[in-house]
């Protein structure tokens, strides 16, 4: 079944760099993400309730943007993108989340980001 795309954004209030040592080190995503979280180079395994996925770096850019691709999507163009934005006048800072879900799955998905957010922005106290 074709994935579709889709983009959230988030206004946080936190420090780019702070923000960022949340989605690439592997303790930042255990305290919002997933209950474990190791790393080895570019391959990182994620456990929620026991169950392992995996998935591998794309890209990164420091204190701006990271990108993850799932192991079990290998066949596919999907990945899963956090990016940080910061509007030049205001100085605003925005967490862009960039996901793919199957067709019939995508509010869904959308859903489970905003919890995923929002127990991020407790987390951080933003």
């Amino acid at each position: 079944m074709k994935k579709t795309k889709f983009e959230l954004e988030f206004p946080i209030h936190a420090s780019p760099n702070m923000l960022y040592t949340y989605f690439a080190t592997p303790s930042g995503l255990e305290e919002w993400f997933a209950d474990k979280v190791n790393s080895r180079g570019k391959l990182v395994s994620f456990l929620w309730d026991g169950v392992e996925e995996k998935a591998s770096i794309l890209s990164h850019k420091n204190d701006e943007r990271i990108k993850y691709k799932w192991e079990e999507s290998e066949g596919d163009d999907s990945y899963f993108e956090f990016r940080i934005e910061v509007d030049p006048i205001t100085k605003d800072v925005s967490l862009m989340v960039t996901d793919f879900a199957e067709d019939d799955e995508v509010e869904e998905a959308k859903m489970l980001w905003e919890n995923q957010i929002d127990e991020l922005k407790h987390t951080i106290g933003a």
